[in-house]
């Protein structure tokens, strides 16, 4: 299994910090549980509960008081980084950001 620092995503979080400045911790948040792929259920709802509580801060320091950015590849129902940002909260984190690099949107909502 790839790594988050050597996926793709990983490549973009490492040039963001670096063009920004901003540190990059990727250990600073980590996924406590295996969680079935959230591709294939119907609704937000079922998301949201398959992802409850699937993230945790291993060490409160890195993250107390500090801004963070989460950096994520796709946002559809918005549940996994509310999941991550809740944990990264529950630390002690003074705010938390997502930046999406892309965002699912269902045909009803976009009209052409």
């Amino acid at each position: 299994m790839q790594s988050r620092l050597d996926s793709h995503l990983g490549q973009h979080r490492r040039a963001l910090a670096r063009r920004t400045g901003l540190d990059l911790d990727a250990a600073a948040l980590i996924r406590s549980r295996a969680t079935p792929s959230q591709g294939a259920m119907a609704s937000a709802k079922a998301r949201r509960r398959n992802v409850l509580g699937a993230f945790k801060v291993p060490e409160r320091g890195r993250v107390a008081g500090r801004n963070i950015l989460l950096v994520d590849d796709v946002v559809t129902t918005g549940a996994t980084a509310e999941a991550a940002a809740r944990a990264l909260k529950r630390a002690g984190a003074a705010r938390v950001q997502v930046l999406a690099l892309a965002r699912v949107v269902r045909a009803a909502e976009m009209p052409i």
